[in-house]
C-alpha cells in the first residue's frame, strides 16, 4: 500500500507531538496550578546553611515562624524538635526531611523543646531560648505559627502566635520575659479577648493592630496600640471579603490590606476608611491553591502557594507579574515554603514546616533587580 507524501509527514507530525508531550509531561505537572509568566529562580541557595545544634536524637521541628530582624540576627519559631529513630546515618545533615520523615504529620515525634532561637547570617544558633518552651509545652496541636516584629515599634518587641493555644505573646526583643499575653489558654472564642486559633499579626502605621483570627472565627480584628477592641471584618463564606481560613496579612501603602484566604484559594484586599473600626473592601484575587504568606511591598505582592510550591508576583490589581517554581527534591528542596523573610540586604529566609529546617537565598548575580523581593513596606 503507496502512501501519499503529505500522510507520511501528517503521521510523523502527530508522532513528534506525542513526543514532545510526553516529555514536557513532567514540567506541566509540576507546574500544577501556577500560572503567569514562570521563571527561573532569581536567587541561589545557600546549601546546608541552617546548622543543627540539637542533642543527639533530635532534629528541627517545623520552622512555622521566621523573621530577619537583621542580616545577623533571625528569629526562628518551631513546633518542637523531632525524635528522630534510631540509628541515624553518620552522614545525617540535621533535618528530619533528609530521613524521609515529614515532621508535619509525624506528630508523635514531635517534642516541645527549643522552640524560639536566634541564628546568626551564617544559620549557626547563638540564643537558645529554651526558658520560654514553657508557651508551646503540653500543645495538643501545632503551636507556633508566626512571628513578628512591628516595623514602628522602637523596642522591637517580638510577637509570637500560638495557634493552638488560642493565645498571643508579646515577647522581649532580647527573650528575657514576656511582656504580655492575650487571649485565654485553651479556650476558643470569638468575642473581643478571645481567639479562635490565630494565624498571624499585622501593625498599620498609626499604631492599629490587625490579628488573623483565621481557622475558627476567619475574622481580622482591629486593635488600637493597646490592644483595645475596635472593630473587625471578614466572616466565614466565600463571598465578597470573607474567608474560609485566613492564614496571613500584609501591610501596603494608602491604607492597603492584604490578607491570605487559605482554603478559599485567594487575596482579599481592603483598605483603611476615616473611621478607625471599619476597612473597606475592594477586591480579591483568585485562582490559588494553598496561599501561605505574603511580603508586601512598595508597588507589588509576593506570596507562597502550594500546588505546586512557587513565589507568585502580582501587582496591586492582582496581575500576574512573575511566577518561580520551589522544587521538593533534596537536598535543597522544600516541601512547604510555611513563612519567608527578607533582610535589609537582600537575602531571602524561607521556613519549611514539613522538611523541618529554613533555608537562606541569596540574589544570584545576574538577577533581575524586578523579580527579587525587598523587605516588607514601611511608612516613611
Amino acid at each position: 500500500m503507496r502512501h501519499s507524501t503529505s500522510s507520511l509527514v501528517h503521521t510523523l507530525n502527530i508522532i513528534l507531538c506525542a513526543i514532545a508531550l510526553a516529555l514536557a509531561a513532567p514540567a506541566l505537572a509540576q507546574q500544577g496550578n501556577a500560572r503567569g509568566p514562570i521563571g527561573e529562580s532569581p536567587y541561589d541557595i545557600v546549601s546546608g546553611w541552617h546548622q543543627p545544634f540539637q542533642e543527639k536524637g533530635f532534629a528541627f521541628g517545623g520552622n512555622s515562624g521566621v523573621w530577619a530582624e537583621s542580616p545577623d540576627r533571625i528569629i526562628i519559631a518551631q513546633r518542637g524538635e523531632t525524635i528522630l529513630p534510631y540509628p541515624v546515618p553518620e552522614d545525617f545533615p540535621g533535618y528530619a526531611g533528609a530521613l524521609g520523615l515529614n515532621v508535619l504529620r509525624e506528630v508523635n515525634r514531635r517534642h516541645w523543646q527549643n522552640c524560639l532561637y536566634i541564628l546568626n547570617g551564617d544559620g549557626e544558633a547563638v540564643e537558645i531560648w529554651d526558658h520560654l518552651d514553657y508557651l508551646c509545652e503540653g500543645s495538643a496541636g501545632p503551636g507556633p505559627h508566626r512571628v513578628r516584629i512591628s516595623p514602628y515599634d522602637p523596642e522591637n518587641r517580638i510577637w509570637l502566635i500560638n495557634e493552638t493555644f488560642h493565645q498571643i505573646y508579646v515577647i522581649a526583643n532580647d527573650g528575657s520575659e514576656v511582656l504580655a499575653t492575650y487571649g485565654e489558654k485553651g479556650v476558643s472564642g470569638a468575642d473581643e479577648s478571645h481567639f479562635g486559633r490565630p494565624q498571624d499579626v499585622a501593625f498599620l502605621p498609626d499604631g492599629r493592630i490587625l490579628v488573623a483570627d483565621g481557622l475558627d472565627n476567619h475574622r481580622v480584628i482591629i486593635f488600637d496600640n493597646n490592644m483595645n477592641y475596635l472593630g473587625e471584618f471578614g466572616g466565614f463564606g466565600d463571598g465578597p471579603g470573607q474567608f474560609n481560613t485566613l492564614h496571613a496579612l500584609g501591610i501596603g501603602p494608602d491604607g492597603l490590606i492584604f490578607s491570605l484566604d487559605r482554603a478559599g484559594g485567594r487575596v482579599n484586599v481592603y483598605q483603611t476608611t476615616d473611621d478607625p473600626a471599619e476597612v473597606e473592601f475592594l477586591r480579591d484575587f483568585p485562582g490559588l491553591t494553598l496561599p501561605l504568606d505574603i511580603i508586601v511591598n512598595e508597588d507589588d505582592i509576593w506570596i507562597t502557594d502550594l500546588g505546586p510550591l512557587r513565589f507568585i508576583n502580582y501587582d496591586f490589581e492582582g496581575n500576574y507579574k512573575y511566577t518561580w517554581l520551589v522544587p521538593p527534591d533534596l537536598p535543597d528542596g522544600y516541601l512547604e515554603v510555611h513563612t519567608f523573610t527578607v533582610d535589609s540586604d537582600g537575602n531571602l529566609i524561607g521556613g519549611d514546616n514539613q522538611y523541618g529546617r529554613s533555608q537562606k537565598f541569596v540574589p544570584k548575580p545576574d538577577a533581575d533587580p524586578e523579580l527579587l523581593i525587598d523587605p516588607p513596606w514601611v511608612a516613611q
